[in-house]
């Protein structure tokens, strides 16, 4: 699999040294959305349904520094919206690789060409380039057509500009597993450093309902797609191989929310980055105050259906800690695609859900009208003075 060492060794370090302090929730990746606004609007997103005061708010760079020093991960993911139109981005991604982060900048590659001069190749950072299949599948996922050649070529210039590029890409119940392979044959020759994958999760606000997978069919599609490629070795995906293994129905997983926290422009989301089920200011509130065990598979309907990577990466890796034999087996043999899938968690006593996002919403927009009143009045006063 594709995780570079200097990676691995700096992730690992950090994961013994929680396990030998006795911590028993820790973050291992900040999930930063420093703004929702977005140049596409893609029909599985559910990021982008704000009014306008919303999508126009940005996280400071100051924000974004405070996140990572409260809440300590080793890993940065900066996704969005599309973090490219922060027209600080290039400041924020300096500030995380000073504090020796490894920083990810999640992009749909649009805005590439223009922006790429304004950052430098790192060791620590990554050009994470949206790409949801070959053309007829990235374009068809994003609602616009032209946006897989823009991003082809956007990879071809950022390599030839010695930075390093992986894709992310996420799979829906119309995927057709040989050609998700042969897709990932072709990127690879592209001399990608790494591919993710994930299913898409059924994010409530999103407009289109109709394609998000199940847990069986997540399971099969991974077992599919990966039997074609050599248990999934023939590609760079820079996961870790038992989440891989879970993806292919292998392991049986509770997801670990507070390993991949996310900070936005409402605050830090509870629990997870997928559900927005409250925000609260600090990181500390956040660990403290939520009640971690109402959530995921088998707790909370909502994550009845759920495998995405920023619930269960951090499954994976706590498992692979605490037995390394079985991550090195998997990592060296490939994904099982065969036989039979591990017991998956019982739905039977998980709690209906809820549906109070749109409170969140409102709250923030009072919180947006009292600031601009507030400065308004400010402004009036040192005028008159």
């Amino acid at each position: 699999m594709g995780i570079p060492l200097r990676q691995m060794a700096k992730v690992g370090s950090y994961v013994v040294k929680q396990h030998l302090a006795g911590r028993k929730r820790y973050p291992l990746v900040l999930m930063l959305e420093p703004l929702f606004r977005c140049n596409l609007a893609c029909a599985g997103c559910g990021k982008i349904d704000y009014p306008d005061e919303i999508l126009n708010q940005r996280l400071s760079v100051a924000d974004c520094m405070t996140a990572i020093d409260e809440c300590g991960a080793p890993v940065i993911s900066i996704a969005g919206g599309e973090p490219l139109l922060h027209r600080e981005m290039p400041e924020i991604v300096k500030g995380y690789l000073s504090r020796k982060k490894i920083v990810i900048l999640c992009t749909n590659a649009l805005l590439l060409q223009k922006k790429i001069d304004q950052y430098q190749p790192h060791p620590d950072f990554t050009w994470s380039i949206h790409l949801d299949g070959d053309k007829p599948m990235h374009d068809k996922s994003v609602c616009l057509d032209g946006t897989y050649e823009v991003a082809v070529e956007a990879i071809r210039l950022a390599k030839s500009r010695g930075f390093r590029v992986s894709i992310n890409c996420t799979l829906f119940n119309d995927a057709i597993p040989e050609r998700v392979a042969a897709f990932f044959d072709t990127v690879r020759d592209l001399g990608l450093d790494g591919i993710t994958v994930s299913p898409g999760y059924a994010y409530e606000r999103a407009p289109d309902q109709e394609h998000f997978l199940t847990r069986t069919k997540t399971k099969q599609l991974f077992r599919d797609v990966f039997a074609r490629g050599k248990g999934g070795k023939a590609w760079p995906i820079t996961q870790s191989a038992l989440f891989l293994d879970f993806l292919a129905g292998n392991q049986t997983y509770h997801c670990t929310p507070w390993g991949n926290p996310t900070r936005n422009v409402f605050g830090w989301q509870k629990p997870c980055y997928l559900l927005g089920e409250g925000f609260v200011k600090t990181f500390k509130e956040l660990m403290d105050g939520t009640d971690w065990d109402s959530y995921g598979v088998g707790n909370y309907e909502k994550c009845a259906d759920c495998m995405v990577h920023c619930g269960f990466e951090a499954t994976a890796v706590t498992d692979a800690v605490k037995h390394p034999l079985k991550a090195m087996m998997v990592s060296m043999k490939g994904v099982r695609t065969n036989g039979a899938m591990a017991a998956d968690i019982p739905l039977d006593k998980q709690r209906p859900a809820t549906f109070v996002f749109s409170k969140h919403v409102e709250h923030k927009l009072v919180e947006i009208k009292s600031a601009k009143a507030a400065k308004s009045g400010t402004e009036t006063v040192a005028a008159a003075e």
